[in-house]
């Protein structure tokens, strides 16, 4: 009755038969809605008692009901329950009451018998399509949501549904996540992509590859069943669609046209990307929007500020309306939250250029100079805030990126952050530079791909053989591509690769070379000279060096790595107590754990006990960062803790050696070999300790760590043994006479 109301006032003069028949609005629905009015009315005149009427004079029928309901009327109780009947039937019959309607029709349905009770579905597609400047229609519709709780609303669009965000009240009718808890984000993530506790929204986007192939084998199929799309071109289709379902429809339908002419398509067809992809995506977005777009296209992860940076606008509206989009996901616990789908940031990078208002080549690389800046001042401005190497290598890891593909020149902040990425010894991984096919080498004829490949050969000495580091390093000096700080840091690691293979005279030219240029490794490369020269059992120049070094040459553990062997474990411990401190308070924790580490192996040769928890820790400490060297320190600390004891001291210490030789840390054997013969000491077993004795000169044959021979010797209580001079800081015979207590220290204290 409100229906014919309406269409008697909107459409004077016009009978809604007429209507359906000129609209062709054909089949059962079309031909029985003017009846069901009709009989609607007939219905009410004679449940009202009232004389007969046509049904174009629905309006006197109408004010008949709200008469009998505003009375109270007995025949009239039935439709009392749908309490707003009456106010709708007194509105006037605009557009405005015409969406309240659909409360009329939940009303009855829900009166509705047992036996035909039924659940409405119904079907919005393309709802972005709604979306204008003051949301008039979306207002209308989402007022039919609310009005029919008893109906299931499948609404289906490119954006979410936003109707929980109390931004929009005032907008809309019904806002905020009280009205919609279902579409409220749960979590931190947004709605969709909780999935369970009620979420009533769904976001399509991500396929697992074994439902793309699922798709895909059942979408075409022979007269018997059989999947008309082969596993070859489903295993391509799959991988190039990053789970999109628009990707897979459009390898559909090229595949249906490949075979219209007449040619069988094979997996070559589809290892591309669609410009229908792009299209489509870029249909409903507006140009800053899509400026928006291409830039993030280039950055693997990105937030508001960094996206508007990149594409160069001034506001973030752009931006965030960019990320309202589902083909932007989000994880907020991330340093940047926003990551483009994969398949529209290959699409997009792959086929701008069919795209009305495409980049050109000099469009994406001004871009990624732009996205490259704003990469560096986050890291600048968040550096200078608070300092942390989280936001460091992410930087890194996508500015090094942008540089190597885009061939950016200028590597500006890169610079810095490659010094401070190498200052604290953590290593984290970095992403490799892309290797050719032809040759499985990356190519180095930038200085972004020199970077790259320097930094990468760094972190990853951690887990190859350092002669490999040492031939990487060379090679990338060899290429000419590295600025002078930059040639400085290839210089120093290598010189350090050098000094670990016992390559003394190669890592001391090395080390001078860097120290002579004053750079910012400067400290350092002095350090590096002054450890050097204690290898070389000359103290003295050692000794001299600390005063300069400072903390950025680490001087409390080079004046540790000192008394150390001289057997003044006390005043070694206490230097190595001063060195972590000093790391804690400029927080740097790869620093922290080696001087950790080696305060445990000092006070292991003095207080099992004590070295037991300062293992404890440092391997607590180690456990977060990737320092092989630092970890077997600790195996070392270990035996020296368990030495005179039985817990298999030999047998690990011959693990160890082979694993420091593959590993490529030969400097570590003599103080292996030294804590094996402090084992065999304490034993008073002579036989395993002359034995130790003679590969411990065969590990200091060339002259490097000689003075391990002496202390050996002196734990045993043997003669001195022949070989280079050691310039000690205190007498041979002070220097014996302290290791050797450290043995017969550890003999009581197992006999207690």
């Amino acid at each position: 009755m409100a229906l014919r109301r309406y269409w008697d006032a909107q459409h004077p003069g016009e009978p809604l038969e007429e209507y359906v028949r000129r609209t062709g609005l054909a089949g059962r629905f079309g031909q029985l809605l003017p009846q069901q009015m009709q009989a609607a009315v007939s219905e009410a005149i004679g449940a009202l008692q009232l004389p007969g009427l046509v049904g174009s004079a629905a309006g006197q029928v109408t004010t008949a009901l709200v008469k009998a309901l505003r009375e109270r009327r007995d025949r009239a109780r039935a439709l009392a329950g749908c309490a707003r009947t009456a106010a709708l039937l007194e509105a006037d019959p605009d557009l405005e009451a015409l969406s309240f309607y659909p409360h009329l029709l939940a009303w009855e349905i829900s009166r509705l018998p047992a036996k035909k009770q039924v659940m409405p579905v119904v079907l919005l597609d393309t709802f972005e399509d709604t979306e204008d400047r003051h949301r008039d229609t979306e207002r209308l519709l989402q007022r039919l949501v609310w009005l029919m709780p008893n109906c299931l609303f499948v609404i289906s669009g490119r954006n979410r549904l936003r109707w929980a965000d109390e931004a929009l009240q005032g907008q809309l009718d019904y806002t905020g996540p009280h009205a919609w808890p279902g579409l409220a984000p749960q979590g931190g993530l947004a709605a969709g992509a909780a999935g369970a506790g009620g979420a009533r929204q769904h976001l399509i986007g991500d396929f697992s590859p074994q439902d793309c192939d699922t798709y895909l084998a059942g979408r075409l199929t022979h007269d018997d069943g059989r999947p008309l799309i082969g596993p070859g071109i489903r295993t391509v289709v799959t991988q190039r669609s990053h789970g999109l379902p628009l990707h897979l429809d459009l390898a559909v339908a090229r595949f249906l046209e490949i075979r219209r002419t007449g040619r069988t398509p094979v997996p070559a067809d589809f290892d591309h990307t669609f410009p229908a992809l792009i299209a489509r995506t870029l249909s409903d977005l507006s140009a800053d929007e899509r400026h928006v777009l291409r830039s993030a296209s280039l950055l693997d992860a990105f937030d508001l500020d960094l996206a508007t940076r990149a594409a160069g606008l001034a506001h973030q509206a752009a931006a965030r309306r960019l990320t309202e989009r589902p083909m932007v996901t989000e994880d907020p616990y991330a340093i940047w939250p926003y990551h483009l789908h994969g398949a529209i940031r290959t699409a997009l990078r792959a086929t701008d250029a069919h795209t009305e208002d495409g980049w050109t080549p000099a469009d994406w690389h001004r871009a990624a100079d732009r996205a490259l800046d704003a990469l560096g001042r986050q890291w600048r401005d968040a550096h200078a805030r608070v300092p942390g190497r989280i936001l460091l290598v992410a930087c890194l890891r996508q500015g090094l990126r942008l540089a190597r593909d885009h061939r950016l020149d200028d590597l500006a902040w890169l610079t810095d952050a490659a010094f401070a990425y190498t200052d604290d010894s953590v290593w984290e991984p970095l992403a490799p530079p892309t290797a050719t096919p032809a040759t499985g080498e990356a190519p180095v004829d930038t200085p972004a791909d020199a970077l790259a490949e320097v930094l990468t050969a760094i972190a990853r000495r951690q887990h190859e053989h350092r002669a490999r580091t040492a031939e990487r390093l060379t090679a990338v000096l060899d290429t000419g591509q590295l600025p002078g700080e930059l040639t400085e840091l290839a210089v120093y690691y290598r010189a350090k690769a050098h000094k670990d293979l016992g390559r003394t005279d190669d890592a001391l030219a090395g080390m001078r070379q860097v120290a002579d240029a004053d750079g910012w490794l400067a400290p350092r490369a002095r350090r590096g000279m002054a450890n050097l020269a204690r290898i070389r059992g000359d103290f003295p120049t050692a000794l001299a060096a600390v005063p300069s070094l400072g903390w950025e040459g680490r001087h409390h553990r080079v004046l540790a790595h000192i008394h150390f062997p001289h057997g003044d474990i006390d005043r070694a411990a206490t230097a190595f107590e001063a060195a972590r401190t000093e790391a804690e308070e400029h927080d740097a924790p790869g620093e922290r754990a080696i001087a950790q580490t080696l305060l445990a192996l000092v006070t292991a040769f003095t207080d099992p006990v004590r070295a037991d928890d300062e293992l404890t820790l440092a391997h607590q400490l180690l456990d977060q960062l990737d320092q092989r060297a630092t970890v077997l320190y600790a195996r070392v600390a270990a035996l020296v803790r368990d030495a005179g004891t039985d817990r298999d001291v030999t047998n690990r210490a011959t693990v160890l050696r082979t694993e420091a030789t593959t590993a490529g840390l030969p400097w570590i054997l003599p103080l292996l070999e030294t804590a094996l013969a402090f084992h065999h000491a304490v034993r008073d077993a002579h036989d395993d300790l002359t034995a130790t004795l003679d590969r411990l000169r065969d590990a200091t044959a060339n002259g490097d760590f000689a003075y391990y021979v002496n202390i050996a010797a002196a734990m045993g209580g043997l003669p001195q043994p022949a070989g280079p001079v050691i310039q000690w800081l205190d007498s041979e015979a002070a220097v014996r006479t302290r290791w050797r207590a450290l043995v017969t220290a550890r003999q009581h204290s197992l006999q207690a």
